[in-house]
């Protein structure tokens, strides 16, 4: 299927999700903002039976960031609200819908993942870089702030020196050191293999059980609950769980000491 500036593919339950400007490496207009909504819409749709979703970006890019060429890319002020507006009305409503995505997130960074870009690329339960790929928080080049959420994650995952670190000076991550730091799980050696191995954790998650989407739920509301309201989430996630097809099939599948056949039910 094809939007605008955005390509997705189904196949075997994963979706595999396209940036696809590549003479602009993927950077983000209003184009691509629009095609990105209608595309995860389609992941969201049950007629589709996606499980897992990859995210990766066409050419020698992942995503750079906001195209600064593109009025619409996040033209601050573009739709009212000051400088905040276009991120408000057009990024916010795509960052709640991938954070609320009831199944996997797995992305592929193939080469540079700045700016907003970057906040795509940390969207991945499972994230994938090629050896050449990096990372760049770039706005301070720009004189604008983080945003797409780089600062509410960005110290949870690599402690506050790190992250500021990453935010004042504006300096390159390289794959190798994202992946020391925490930020990224699986380094590869080249763009072929990433894809062929970000697509084999895709698989094996896609095939996984339902309880995989309530992790994904347990874990984003860790950052905001507190210790006895997040014992009580795992709680109520684990009732629903324990009701689940898949449940008793990995029950009956240990028993009877064979692989489980899981199907999202």
């Amino acid at each position: 299927m094809e939007f605008n500036r955005v390509t997705l593919d189904i196949e075997d339950r994963v979706a595999i999700l396209r940036f696809n400007d590549p003479e602009a490496l993927n950077a983000i207009g209003v184009d691509m903002l629009e095609g990105l909504a209608e595309a995860l819409a389609e992941v969201q749709s049950k007629k589709n039976a996606v499980r897992c979703l990859v995210i990766t970006g066409s050419g020698r890019g992942f995503c750079s960031g906001a195209n600064l060429s593109d009025r619409g890319g996040k033209k601050r002020g573009s739709k009212g609200g000051g400088s905040g507006g276009s991120l408000r009305s057009s990024y916010h409503p795509l960052f709640f819908a991938l954070r609320d995505l009831e199944m996997p997130i797995v992305t592929a960074v193939n080469g540079a993942a700045a700016g907003v870009g970057m906040s795509f690329a940390l969207f991945g339960d499972i994230v994938c870089a090629s050896k050449d790929a990096f990372f760049l928080q770039a706005f301070a080049r720009i004189g604008l702030v983080p945003d797409g959420g780089a600062t509410f994650m960005l110290p949870r995952m690599i402690g506050w020196g790190r992250a500021v670190e990453l935010s004042l000076l504006a300096e390159r991550l390289y794959a190798e050191k994202a992946c020391e730091w925490g930020i990224v799980n699986r380094v590869f050696e080249d763009n072929d293999q990433l894809m062929a191995g970000a697509l084999e954790v895709a698989r094996k998650l896609a095939n996984g059980p339902r309880s995989l989407a309530l992790m994904r739920k347990a874990y984003w509301s860790t950052w905001s609950n507190s210790y006895e309201q997040q014992l009580e989430l795992e709680a109520q996630l684990q009732n629903q769980a324990g009701q689940t097809k898949d449940n008793a099939e990995g029950v009956a599948a240990f028993l009877e000491k064979r692989e489980a056949i899981f199907k999202g039910e």
